[in-house]
């Protein structure tokens, strides 16, 4: 077996503790532990993606205990994909919370944000559903901690939300885990792969319960119709640089589906058949509507980029609807862009709203320090989540709808994502032209009764240790769009991987495998 496989989920779960309790007085020491800790797992996930990048499967058996009675941690295309999009977006985030002084702002930022990550990581490695659930668990008690960072009325109300949606949530996935396991007697992946296509039509009625069980819980993950107004509320409300790390939060629900319902309930399971699809693709497209209109009635910053969000997401889950490898190839690639734009935008709303007078209120107020380099940087992230060219979200989304041109209700889902796209646009114009262009000095309007209770600090100057993090966040979109084309291929790879499991399933039951054969050879 491979180590290095267990070490993104291993190397924040040891340095968490040890941040909280040995440094826990020392937050320079703190930062430095935090931001080391990142850089080492972006080295490590970047050693894991070109592990995988020949295709192979690795898989690491805990305790060696053999699948599927054991707990194992699968490397392919896929997990190592997120694992390096994840450990990338938390260096970025970690320096962005050090640089702009909200790792002080309440006790334990780093500590959490470790877990965080731990969280994070364990869910795209793990073979086992349960394990899926207790990974699950883990990093939405981080998020939690995380989303009331700095305290006030209204983050406490968001974090309350946020909390009530996601334990229904969890309730629902132990509930379907149990399900699952009454009617196949195992929940590693590999498994369930081999023995839900094992049940006759007739007789799987338990089944499809459970996948559309599953297919809910990842949804409220995901922000789905009809469990999707948790999410405006909780970024909005959110700290930005956590808001900014739970862009990658919503895609560990897209990932979920991804895996279950293509490796246990894919289109080819004659129990499920295109169940999934029938579902999903619907409640895409009212998302991407509910996220476009939440963009135009937007009447403050973080709000809309929240709103803006929930579409992009949405555009994500209905080309991963598809259920195909064509299809899924550019969900993926613009799950990458999504998570991007999403963290820039909301990098830049705390420069901005750290400098400005009247908090994030749409409303035109005396220009900031250093209007036009905020203004240069909002308008880059706005054309990239609002899917404008030059940059990959004009591509991300062009490869969708390209994608999708052959499936039932085309005109409609063309109709949709152009739609949502045009709304957005006029949202961010609007909100550009108001934060960057009106500047008065009229008097500001009173704060509402829910906006965060913060003290904007005195105006200053952006160093370059604090612009990094945005600008990289940019950058990253420009190089995907720049390198489009080998991006794209990889994720044709890992895609076809994904629907042609026989080596997943191989490599994590050949122990089992091994001693069927023993045993046969023997009698």
């Amino acid at each position: 077996m491979n180590h290095w496989i267990i070490a993104p989920v291993v190397l924040p779960a040891l340095l968490a503790p040890l941040i909280a309790y040995v440094m826990r007085y020392d937050i320079t020491l703190q930062r430095v532990a935090s931001i080391t800790g990142a850089v080492l797992l972006c080295a490590i996930a970047f050693g894991l993606f070109m592990l995988s990048a020949d295709g192979s499967v690795h898989v690491y058996r805990l305790g060696h205990w053999p699948a599927p009675f054991g707990i194992v941690l699968v490397l392919d295309r896929l997990s190592a994909l997120l694992i390096l999009l994840t450990s990338v977006l938390g260096l970025i985030v970690v320096i962005h919370s050090a640089a702009s002084g909200w790792d002080q702002r309440g006790r334990h930022f780093h500590a959490l944000m470790q877990f965080q990550l731990m969280g994070i990581c364990g869910a795209f490695l793990t073979g086992d559903a349960f394990n899926l659930f207790v990974l699950f668990e883990i990093l939405l008690i981080a998020s939690y901690a995380l989303t009331i960072h700095g305290g006030g009325k209204a983050r406490l109300k968001a974090g309350l939300q946020y909390v009530i949606m996601n334990l229904a949530g969890s309730s629902l996935f132990l509930i379907a885990l149990g399900t699952i396991y009454a009617t196949t007697g195992t929940l590693n992946i590999a498994d369930l792969s081999l023995k839900v296509r094992e049940i006759p039509v007739e007789e799987a009625g338990l089944v499809r319960v459970a996948a559309m069980l599953l297919m809910i819980v990842f949804g409220v993950k995901a922000a789905l119709f009809p469990v999707q107004f948790w999410l405006p509320g909780t970024y909005a409300m959110a700290p930005a640089p956590v808001a900014a790390l739970f862009a990658i939060m919503t895609k560990v629900g897209a990932y979920a589906i991804l895996r279950m319902h293509t490796i246990v309930f894919g289109p080819d399971a004659a129990p499920i058949g295109s169940l999934s699809q029938d579902w999903l693709m619907p409640a895409a497209l009212i998302t991407i509507a509910v996220g476009a209109i939440g963009v135009m009635g937007a009447r403050r910053l973080m709000p809309l980029i929240a709103f803006s969000v929930l579409g992009s997401t949405a555009t994500l889950m209905l080309a991963i609807s598809g259920f195909s490898p064509h299809t899924t190839a550019t969900a993926l690639y613009y799950l990458v862009h999504s998570t991007f734009a999403a963290a820039a935008m909301f990098l830049i709303a705390d420069l901005l709203l750290s400098r400005r007078e009247g908090g994030d209120l749409l409303k035109a107020v005396p220009a900031t320090v250093q209007n036009g380099f905020i203004a240069a940087l909002f308008f880059a992230g706005a054309i990239a989540i609002a899917g404008m060219p030059p940059l990959s979200g004009f591509l991300g989304k062009l490869l969708v709808l390209d994608a999708l041109r052959f499936a039932d209700y085309a005109w409609l889902v063309w109709a949709v994502v152009l739609a949502g796209s045009l709304l957005t646009i006029v949202g961010f114009v609007r909100a550009g032209s108001v934060l960057f262009w009106k500047s008065t000095s009229a008097e500001l309007m009173p704060p509402e009764e829910d906006t965060p209770e913060e003290v904007t600090p005195p105006a200053n100057r952006i160093g370059p240790a604090l612009a990094a993090p945005s600008v990289a966040s940019l950058a990253c979109l420009a190089l995907l769009t720049v390198f489009a084309g080998p991006v794209m291929r990889h994720m044709e790879s890992t895609a076809a991987q994904l629907y042609d499991p026989g080596d997943y399933v191989a490599a994590v039951l050949e122990d089992q495998h091994d001693t069927k054969k023993l045993k046969e050879e023997e009698h």
